[in-house]
C-alpha cells in the first residue's frame, strides 16, 4: 500500500480530529477518488484509518480498536458482495444489448408490409410484451388477391424468435398470393416439424382475399378463430377451421373454407394476446373486446386495430402480459 496514502489521510484525519471544518471534510473527499486509482480496497482504508487514529488518539480503550478489527472483517465479506453484484450488473447490461440487438435483427427480418388493395381496407398492429415479439404476421399480394399470415409461438424470447425465421423461410418459399390456405400450411408444418425443437410449438391461421370474387379463404393450425363481423345483421361469428399445431406432426390434414364479405363487412385476426387480456377483475371476456371492436367499426381497419390495442391496454391497466396481435380486413 502507498505510503505516501497513509502519510496524507493520517494529516487530514488528525486535522479533522482538531478541527471538524468543511475544509477537513473536502480534503476528505478529495483523497478518496485515489481510492479507485490505487485500487484500495474498503477493508485497507479501515485498515490505514485504525493504524492512524492509534498514533493521533492512543489513549482511545481498547473495545474501540476491536470494534475496527470487526469492521474490516464485514468490508471484507462487503467488497467480496460489491464485486459479485458488479460482475452480474455487467452481464445484465451485456445480456440486455444482446436482447436489443437480437429484437432488431428480428424486426428487420420479419418486417413485412400492409399491402395497399382495391376494395380491400386493411390494418395491423403487433406489439410484443418483451424486447422479442414471440408473434408473426405475414402479407402476400398480387394485383387481386391477398394473403395474410398470423403466427403464434408457444414460447419466448429467442427461441421463439428463430421459429419465427422458419415461417419466414416457408413463406418466402411459395409461389404467390393465390396459393391455397391449406397448401400454405402443410409446407410450413412440414419445415418447422424438421427445423424447430420438440418442445417448441406454433399455432397459425392463413388467409387469402380475393378482391375480384369479395372471397375470404382460411385454414387454421390450432390458431384463435378469427371474428367475422356481418355489417347487415350487426353480428360477429367466429370462422372456424380445424388442424393442429405446426410442428406436431408431418402429415396434417386441415379444413379449409370460404366466406364472402359484402360492404362494410370485416375480419378480425388476432393472437391470443388479444382473447386472453386480464384486468385486475379476471380475464377480459370476448363480449366486451366484440364490444370495443363494434363501437369504433365504421372506422378505418387502421384506426380501428389502434383503439382496440389502447382500450385493452387501458383495461389492463398498462400492464401487457402477452404479445399482442391484430388484423382487420375491410370490405369497402
Amino acid at each position: 500500500m502507498p505510503q505516501e496514502f497513509k502519510r496524507q489521510y493520517k494529516e487530514i484525519l488528525e486535522q479533522y480530529t482538531l478541527r471538524q471544518t468543511e475544509h477537513n471534510l473536502y480534503e476528505g473527499q478529495n483523497i478518496s477518488r485515489q481510492l479507485i486509482q490505487k485500487n484500495i480496497s474498503p477493508e485497507e482504508v479501515i485498515s490505514i484509518h485504525k493504524a492512524s487514529l492509534e498514533e493521533i488518539l492512543p489513549e482511545l480503550p481498547n473495545d474501540v480498536w476491536h470494534s475496527f478489527d470487526l469492521l474490516i472483517e464485514v468490508m471484507i465479506r462487503y467488497g467480496l458482495a460489491l464485486k459479485e453484484h458488479e460482475a452480474l450488473i455487467q452481464k445484465q447490461e451485456n445480456f440486455r444489448m444482446e436482447m436489443e440487438l437480437a429484437a432488431n435483427v428480428q424486426q428487420t427480418l420479419l418486417k413485412t408490409k400492409v399491402p395497399d388493395m382495391l376494395d380491400l381496407d386493411i390494418g395491423m398492429i403487433s406489439v410484443p410484451a418483451k424486447e422479442m415479439n414471440g408473434d408473426y404476421t405475414h402479407f402476400l399480394h398480387d394485383d387481386t388477391t391477398v394473403g395474410i399470415a398470423v403466427a403464434d409461438v408457444i414460447g419466448k424470447g429467442i427461441p421463439a424468435a428463430l421459429c419465427m425465421s422458419m415461417i419466414k423461410y416457408g413463406m418466402d418459399s411459395l409461389n404467390g398470393a393465390e396459393t391455397e390456405p391449406t397448401i400454405v400450411l402443410d409446407v410450413i408444418n412440414r419445415i418447422v416439424e424438421k427445423s424447430v425443437s420438440d418442445s417448441m410449438f406454433i399455432s397459425m391461421f392463413y388467409g387469402t382475399y380475393d378482391t375480384s370474387k369479395s372471397l375470404f379463404t382460411y385454414a387454421s393450425a390450432g390458431h384463435e378463430p378469427p371474428l367475422f363481423y356481418c355489417a347487415k345483421s350487426n353480428s360477429f361469428s367466429e370462422l372456424q377451421a380445424k388442424g393442429l399445431l405446426l410442428g406436431v406432426i408431418s402429415n396434417v390434414k386441415y379444413e379449409q373454407h370460404s366466406i364472402s364479405l359484402e360492404k362494410d363487412d370485416f375480419i378480425v385476426m388476432m393472437t391470443d394476446g388479444v382473447t386472453e387480456c386480464r384486468s385486475k377483475d379476471g380475464f377480459i371476456d370476448q363480449n366486451t373486446v366484440m364490444d370495443i371492436i363494434e363501437s369504433v367499426r365504421d372506422q378505418s381497419a387502421q384506426d380501428m386495430v389502434e383503439y382496440v390495442f389502447h382500450k385493452l391496454e387501458e383495461l389492463q391497466e398498462f400492464e401487457q402480459r402477452d404479445d399482442f396481435t391484430l388484423v382487420i380486413f375491410k370490405k369497402k
